[in-house]
């Protein structure tokens, strides 16, 4: 298992969208867990293979903390192969992302607040999950991903400008 390096904005490969998988197979699995070696490094709570430079349809999720104590979850990770969303809420829930493709950047952003999804689980048997709260929201900002969406994007311009002229400052910064 190894942590990737994790693709950031303004990297045009997060505009992309992602392919299908074909197989969930052992190099699929590997991948996966890399990927949730990254998520608990970075740390995070969602990843999608684009975030580590790989354009096909995979996430990563787990509220809980790979240790069991950040947010009194115990670590519970899913794999979500080829999700696709075939029922939302009209109900909105607003939470306050962030990302780890756009760094230490957080806004409020509404999004429905319950979902199903189907998708492949880690060995390529079909799953449906209905999710609600902070899973339904974190399955929506992954799949956003897919689609070369980021969450500034759900923004409004003036928003989304403030925040990418901070990642501009902060980069300048930092070299």
């Amino acid at each position: 298992m190894a942590v990737l390096p994790i693709v950031t904005i303004p990297d045009p490969l997060l505009k992309q969208v992602s392919k299908p998988v074909d197989k969930v197979d052992d190099t699929l699995r590997d991948l996966m867990d890399d990927m949730l070696d990254t998520m608990y490094d970075a740390p995070g709570i969602g990843l999608a293979a684009i975030q580590v430079g790989k354009p096909i349809r995979v996430l990563v999720i787990d509220l809980g903390d790979k240790d069991g104590d950040t947010r009194g979850e115990s670590p519970n990770p899913r794999f979500f192969v080829n999700p696709e969303i075939v029922w939302t809420s009209e109900e909105l829930a607003e939470y306050n992302e962030g990302c780890l493709s756009v760094p230490e950047q957080y806004a409020i952003v509404d999004r429905p607040a319950q979902c199903h999804v189907k998708y492949l689980d880690y060995d390529g048997n079909e799953q449906m999950l209905e999710a609600d709260g902070l899973l339904a929201t974190c399955i929506q900002h992954e799949m956003d991903h897919l689609e070369g969406i980021l969450f500034i994007d759900h923004l409004s311009p003036l928003k989304r400008k403030m925040i990418l002229k901070k990642l501009k400052k902060n980069h300048k910064l930092a070299s």
